[in-house]
């Protein structure tokens, strides 16, 4: 079984699947749903409701979930995701690793894995990539058949920018068309997406921005980067490049400077004088010391991080912002807890429940689920037509 989540053809066959997905989306917003709340909530008519249901059934991407007592006549069946009915496959590419996930319909994880890199070439890639997608499937009880499609994530930005060349990111890619190139290794449906926003959109499907509309995520990679959600859809740019937060300048102790030398794992490893990269066991072991060098550090990046959030609220006006990423949860803990927000911004006030900055709870691989939840959100979100 396999659901292609993006058809182009009649304008019939182009309503139905969005029907289809906006169905879909709506019972795993809600967690269960009955026939008759799903066709009010969705304007449809019962008939149209009860024929996507039959096939979402008949898919297996649905399944009943018991039966509700609501008023007179029979108890309404309910609806519920079937978690085995459909899986998703995540990568995440970074200057010298592959992580690859599987994860059913729910966004649960199967399986994960860490896979070294030598040669980060666009050919070396992919090649790298089928031989992992093949051989986690072969050891797993899922067929190639259930794959909804595979998300690629990759350091921005994407394409011939005036940023390329001045990270430590992904080389020889900036003239690649690496969706089409997955997708001529992989074939189906691929999305491609930088790690940012994968990972704004993994902790909308599993994390702590469930339910939540309106968001910025910071993620922390080897750089800084942010993911923008309104209306339950990313912000994605007009080339897949909105977020690149970490080289917008930001005042610094010897005047202004990108805000990823101020605020990101690179920029612990310049400022403690590391002659190699650390680790996220390295930073939590410095943390754990009261390493002074860390702690003059965290002082630093507290204050950049205020900055950030001036900016982030003032501009997107977001209901909260999330940070998350490669960095150990108790110093994000420690920047949130010392930054000194802002009371200058719009989202200073008193009738948002939402605290203005937490910690993700997707953890270390926040970026490779997300990976994998962006062809999980394909499914669920509706393509918008014009």
């Amino acid at each position: 079984m396999k659901v292609e989540t993006q058809i182009r053809g009649s304008n019939p066959l182009r309503s139905r699947n969005r029907n289809r997905q906006a169905v879909l989306g709506s019972i795993q917003a809600a967690g269960t749903m009955g026939r008759a709340e799903i066709g009010r909530s969705l304007g449809l008519t019962t008939q149209a409701a009860s024929n996507i249901i039959a096939e979402l059934l008949a898919d297996g991407l649905i399944e009943e979930k018991g039966t509700r007592v609501s008023g007179r006549g029979l108890p309404a069946v309910l609806y519920g995701l079937n978690p085995k009915g459909a899986y998703a496959f995540g990568v995440e590419i970074r200057p010298d690793a592959i992580f690859t996930a599987l994860v059913d319909l729910s966004g649960a994880q199967i399986s994960t894995q860490r896979t070294a890199l030598e040669d980060n070439s666009p050919t070396a890639v992919c090649d790298h990539v089928l031989r992992l997608r093949d051989t986690m499937i072969a050891s797993s009880p899922i067929s190639l058949d259930a794959i909804l499609g595979s998300g690629i994530v990759m350091p921005g930005p994407f394409g011939d920018t005036g940023l390329s060349g001045r990270s430590s990111d992904l080389k020889g890619w900036e003239n690649t068309d690496a969706q089409s190139l997955f997708k001529e290794t992989l074939g189906g449906v691929v999305e491609l997406s930088n790690d940012a926003n994968a990972a704004a959109l993994s902790e909308s499907l599993t994390g702590v921005a469930q339910g939540i509309g309106c968001y910025a995520f910071l993620y922390f990679g080897r750089g800084l980067g942010l993911g923008i959600v309104q209306d339950g859809r990313l912000v994605s740019g007009a080339f897949g490049n909105a977020g690149e937060v970490g080289h917008i300048p930001f005042p610094g102790p010897n005047g202004p400077a990108p805000l990823e030398s101020l605020l990101s794992r690179d920029s612990i490893q310049t400022y403690i004088g590391s002659k190699g990269p650390i680790d996220l066991d390295g930073i939590s072991e410095l943390f754990s010391t009261q390493d002074q060098r860390l702690a003059d550090w965290l002082e630093r990046a507290a204050n950049a991080l205020g900055h950030a959030v001036l900016t982030l609220e003032n501009l997107l006006d977001p209901q909260t912002i999330i940070l998350g990423g490669a960095m150990p949860p108790e110093l994000i803990d420690h920047l949130i807890s010392n930054c000194p927000l802002p009371s200058a911004s719009i989202a200073n006030r008193n009738d948002n429940l939402l605290p203005r900055l937490q910690r993700g709870t997707c953890g270390r691989l926040t970026a490779t689920l997300g990976a994998a939840s962006l062809v999980l959100h394909s499914a669920f979100t509706p393509i918008t037509v014009s």
